[in-house]
């Protein structure tokens, strides 16, 4: 097989993607790694029913023309160390995690044969993908969990950490649906990253080098805090609401893009053009 010289895109959904219709985010997925030759691995940590959410995304990833899907389930840890696990990582051009308890994916994954496979092929170019609780886990740091439509407070949050494919940067899935503007803000004074994106469901960010591009139904809030000019996290008890001053936030849709580089969104060319 050959290999690039790129590291591989990154595919990060905010869950409920479609499924059934036009299917145009797992399209994406599925167009970045190959096409009608791209060779899908499904890995099923984080859900409770590894063989029904397998046979769901093998079949939409066979309609969409895929030319090969190999699910690997990792019920137990040693489970990520099996040859077979790690020779269909190793002829992978996409890899996709599915929803289900992020958690699950770090203690069934992370720092295992598998997972020094995944990271060996994304080096070469092949595609990660991951929806809802597989968009939880690609930062250094990660959601573990957290309350939903309340304001920004110390204990809204629980942090651990992530499998690390996108550093500097914390994720939060089904924001607009969940309300979840105010853990992610709690998240973001807590640990050491300055820029948050809250992914709506059936949306998704395409991470390609140092640019954002946003697909799909809903919208992509991003949060950057390096500019701050004042909280009071040193200040307050568990319980007690947190201050900030001077975040910015940027709402992007469908076609919209942002610069990791510069933090700078970028605008749609048809909106432009219009």
């Amino acid at each position: 097989m050959e290999t690039g010289s790129k590291r591989g895109q990154l595919v990060i959904i905010g869950g409920a993607e479609d499924k059934e219709g036009d299917c145009k985010i797992l399209r994406e997925f599925v167009r970045c790694a190959g096409g009608t030759k791209s060779h899908i691995v499904v890995l099923t940590a984080a859900t409770s029913l590894p063989g029904e959410v397998g046979d769901d995304y093998t079949h939409v990833f066979e309609r969409l023309g895929a030319e090969s899907i190999r699910v690997v389930d990792t019920d137990k840890r040693e489970d990520a160390d099996r040859p077979d696990a790690i020779e269909a990582i190793a002829g992978a051009t996409g890899i996709f995690f599915t929803g289900g308890n992020q958690v699950r994916i770090i203690e069934c994954i992370k720092g295992t044969q598998l997972d020094a496979a995944i990271r060996k092929r994304h080096a070469e170019g092949a595609v990660i993908g991951g929806t809802s609780a597989g968009a939880a886990v690609m930062p250094v740091t990660m959601i573990v969990e957290g309350d939903s439509e309340t304001n920004p407070r110390v204990d809204v949050v629980e942090m651990g950490p992530g499998m690390g494919f996108l550093p500097g940067i914390v994720i939060d899935q089904h924001f607009a649906q969940r309300g979840r503007l105010g853990r992610l803000l709690s998240a973001l004074l807590q640990e050491p990253a300055d820029l948050g994106f809250g992914i709506d469901e059936n949306t998704a960010v395409i991470v390609d080098g140092d640019e954002v591009e946003v697909i799909g139904q809903g919208a992509v809030t991003v949060v950057d805090e390096a500019e701050t000019t004042y909280n009071n996290l040193d200040q307050t008890l568990k319980d007690e609401p947190l201050a900030i001053f001077g975040a910015k936030l940027h709402i992007l849709p469908h076609g919209y893009r942002f610069n990791l580089t510069t933090r700078q969104p970028i605008a749609d060319a048809a909106s432009i053009a219009g």
